[in-house]
Order: structure tokens, then C-alpha cells, then sequence
């Protein structure tokens, strides 16, 4: 007589497999029971007030109005946007040959540049003048030149 061919690792091989099968069918049992979910509610996701998404509908008593022309989307155009204040300086240094020069701010000691075409008043070295800020290709620029 010779030994059975069936070892411990393949009986427990077998019955692993037999296990899965059958929680395999167990599942497949569960979804057939279940009922289907076709329709829009289903598909809704909502946002609430946080931003988080959820299925739930908001709060309408938490619900904001927002009016549409208060929504700025973009940088506002150069004559919507605030004029900086007006400052108050002394020329220190202008070129007549090529139209520039720079100015020191009185209160904040820093020096900005100049150009002809940003006067309103001649100007030379040492004048006290007012003007305005406006940004240029390399920084602040001093605008609406007008001796003091």
C-alpha cells in the first residue's frame, strides 16, 4: 500500500481556495440584494461653506448673496486703481542732455528716478519738489514732477 498523496500544505491550499470562493459568492449575493442607484441624487456632490465636497445639501440659512459686479477677477485698469499720495523731495541729480535725473524722498531718504516727460515744472539740482509714484520697468518711478 503507498501513502496518500494529499500533504497538510495542499489541504490547507484547498480549503484557502474553497474560503475565497465563498466569500466571493457571499459578495456577489450582497450586491444582487442590494438596490441599484440610478438617478441624479445619487450623482450630486456638494460644496460647503468651508469649501469642502460633501452629499449633503448646504444650510440654506447659511447661504451668502454675493452680487456679480463685486467680483473683480484680473488687476483694475491704471485710472480705477488708487493714486498713490503725493510725496515730497529734493532733486538730486538732473541730466539736461538726456532728460532724467533723481530724486531723494525728504521722509524716507530714498531716491527715485525721473524722467522729462513725468514733469510738470522745470526743475534743476537742489529744488524742492512734490509728486507721485508710479511703477516702471525697473521699479518706482517718480511722476507729476512739481517744484515747491
Amino acid at each position: 500500500m503507498s501513502k496518500s498523496q494529499e500533504t497538510y500544505s495542499k489541504k490547507e491550499r484547498e480549503k484557502k481556495k474553497l474560503k475565497k470562493r465563498q466569500e466571493k459568492e457571499q459578495r456577489r449575493k450582497e450586491r444582487k440584494e442590494r438596490p441599484k442607484r440610478s438617478g441624479l441624487e445619487e450623482m450630486l456632490a456638494y460644496v460647503d461653506e468651508n469649501g469642502n465636497l460633501t452629499d449633503v445639501p448646504p444650510d440654506p440659512s447659511k447661504k451668502k448673496v454675493i452680487k456679480a459686479e463685486n467680483i473683480e477677477i484680473g488687476v483694475p485698469k491704471v485710472g480705477e486703481r488708487e493714486n498713490l499720495a503725493i510725496k515730497k523731495g529734493v532733486v538730486e541729480f538732473f541730466n539736461d542732455e538726456k532728460g532724467f535725473g533723481f530724486i531723494r524722498e525728504s521722509s524716507t531718504k530714498e531716491t527715485f528716478f525721473y524722467h522729462v516727460k513725468g514733469l510738470l515744472d522745470e526743475v534743476k539740482e537742489n529744488d524742492k519738489v512734490s509728486f507721485e509714484l508710479e511703477r516702471g520697468a525697473k521699479g518706482m518711478n517718480a511722476v507729476k514732477v512739481r517744484k515747491i
